[in-house]
């Protein structure tokens, strides 16, 4: 992806993850070059999201522009949720903006996929992976009970 494209890439996904006290943004820990390593797999599932994604990235922009008289990546937060509350649900969205909506759910996808196998990402979810415990006292008095196992 051209340096552009990646530049407004990384703000949609910072709209989608941003930064909070728990975690940095998705652009901090890498999601944009995520992202674009896996659209430059010569796969069709690839290559299907690098059209997709690409010409999104387009739309987004010229939606940008028509509205805001700005590049998405120069918006307000405000603005930039005001766009993407129109595209962030496909089943919601208004026809002229399906295409786009399409669009966010690839990217978001591909944001959360990359986020959350990040360093910071497992932190953030605490997932503690395949740790060894050194005991382990078996489920809480609750869940037995919940499972009619006790």
């Amino acid at each position: 992806m051209t340096k552009e494209e990646l530049n407004s890439l990384s703000a949609l996904c910072d709209v989608i993850i941003p930064e909070d006290e728990k975690s940095p943004s998705a652009s901090k820990v890498g999601v944009p070059d995520f992202i674009d390593e896996w659209v430059s797999a010569p796969y069709p599932q690839q290559q299907e999201d690098k059209k997709r994604i690409q010409e999104g990235i387009v739309w987004l922009n010229a939606e940008s522009k028509k509205r805001f008289q700005k590049e998405f990546a120069d918006l307000s937060e405000e603005q930039k949720t005001k766009i993407c509350d129109d595209i962030c649900y496909s089943p919601k969205a208004k026809p002229e903006f399906l295409n786009a909506a399409y669009f966010f759910t690839c990217v978001r996808d591909l944001t959360t996929t990359g986020f959350y196998t990040s360093k910071e990402g497992t932190k953030d979810l605490q997932y503690i992976g395949n740790t060894p415990l050194f005991s382990f006292k078996g489920p809480p008095k609750e869940v037995l009970e919940h499972l009619k196992l006790v």
